[in-house]
């Protein structure tokens, strides 16, 4: 660390903290808690939700959370968004589905901006804890997708499992699968950064998360984690200090794909998941295709997009033109809130890349974390493409990270640039 930067973390740690640290802990932990809750989402609302809220407030009273500049950009357009959607929702036959679908949008946007703040005031401790509380959740729901899936529990498969899919704690296989990305990434770049002996909890979970996300069947969360391990590779790889470091990554990602091939090996060795995966894996279903299909659907979007400037309203799409939703996050914010909050939410998911890749490039030789979030946020907005992300509570999570993140590396600077 250069001298200027170790000066400018000095003031960064020194601002002063009026709060206990005993009710400081207790922040703490209650946020652990909340974001170990995420995974569980049986029914709506969850139990996520509720914490979720008092987080925010619990955070903000204990002074956890910081509020650079930077960040009213990203309150400006999540403000844009939803205010647009709020405006759509008066195209809509029935305005009560509309509005309250913009009033979920809103509270994840608040918490989302509050997480980002709270990461942005000390990025290193807090990265850490929401991290290691996501791949907990994770791992809790891979575990409850094997228990259901192989009917290790009475009553497990029709709780745990959709289609003869693995949907764990969730109601959908697909949220589900996606869900454990992230995790797996950095549980992978646990086991990079410490070594087996040290990170053996997050070499443990991989093949456990590995399998979970297989046995969804999701094409979109296949995608997401070839998509996420492609690209912390390369971010890692680019970013590495040494040449040693990058001998260790491509053994460690020969490996990583030794063990992929194990998990398929021994998915396809059981009769019922190799029919279904060789279902599963043509990208070209038969409710894809056709005028009611999936892409059909996604044309007639196109359609009313171009025909309805104001949007038509948030769910209206499914319920009088078409007999699904969309499948295309990018469309449906356009259809939700019409072009303007359609072109915020493009602008706000390309801004949120290009800070992650900036935090990347920032980080390099540190801990990894950026190429984690930043990769697994990329792919998330990859999956968006084919499938509406718009309420996952991870993502509006994950995009918090970068965000706060970024904002903490703009406010080093700032402090470090201050006589």
């Amino acid at each position: 660390m250069s001298i200027s930067g170790a000066i400018a973390a000095a003031r960064y740690e020194a601002r002063p903290r009026q709060i206990s640290a005993g009710i400081k802990r207790l922040a703490l932990v209650y946020l652990w808690i909340t974001i170990a809750s995420i995974a569980i989402v049986v029914s709506d609302p969850a139990p996520y939700d509720a914490l979720i809220l008092g987080a925010v407030l619990v955070l903000s009273v204990a002074g956890l959370v910081a509020f650079p500049r930077g960040l009213a950009l990203y309150l400006l357009l999540w403000t844009i968004v939803i205010a647009f959607g709020f405006i759509a929702s008066t195209q809509a036959v029935v305005i009560g589905n509309p509005l309250s679908h913009m009033g979920i949008t809103l509270y994840l946007a608040l918490s989302s901006i509050v997480i980002a703040g709270f990461v942005a005031d000390r990025p290193d401790e807090t990265m850490r804890l929401i991290m290691s509380a996501y791949l907990f959740s994770a791992m809790i729901a891979a575990i409850a997708a094997l228990i259901g899936y192989f009917s290790l529990a009475p009553g497990a498969y029709d709780l745990f499992t959709e289609f003869g899919r693995a949907r764990g704690t969730f109601k959908d296989a697909n949220v589900f699968g996606a869900f454990l990305v992230p995790a797996l990434v950095y549980a992978f770049n646990s086991v990079m950064i410490r070594g087996t002996l040290r990170a053996w909890p997050a070499l443990l979970a991989m093949p456990l998360l590995l399998f979970g996300t297989l046995l969804t069947f999701s094409r979109g969360a296949w995608i997401n984690l070839v998509v996420a391990l492609a690209l912390y590779a390369f971010f890692t790889f680019g970013t590495a200090g040494t040449n040693r470091q990058r001998l260790k990554l491509i053994i460690a990602m020969v490996l990583a794909a030794c063990l992929a091939l194990g998990v398929l090996a021994a998915a396809n060795s059981i009769p019922e998941v190799a029919e279904l995966m060789g279902e599963r894996s043509s990208f070209e279903q038969s409710y894809d295709v056709g005028p009611e299909g999936r892409f059909g659907g996604q044309l007639k979007a196109i359609g009313l997009i171009l025909s309805h400037p104001l949007g038509l309203g948030a769910l209206e799409f499914h319920e009088h033109y078409h007999h699904e939703d969309v499948h295309e996050v990018y469309l449906s914010m356009f259809l939700n809130a019409g072009w303007i909050g359609g072109m915020a939410y493009l602008v706000l998911v390309w801004l949120t890349i290009g800070l992650g890749l900036r935090s990347v490039v920032a980080d390099r030789g540190g801990d990894g974390i950026s190429a984690v979030v930043a990769a697994s946020f990329i792919a998330m907005a990859f999956e968006g493409i084919v499938i509406d992300t718009d309420h996952w509570r991870h993502f509006f999570l994950l995009m918090a990270l970068v965000w706060g993140m970024a904002l903490a590396a703009q406010t080093r600077e700032r402090l470090a640039s201050e006589p």
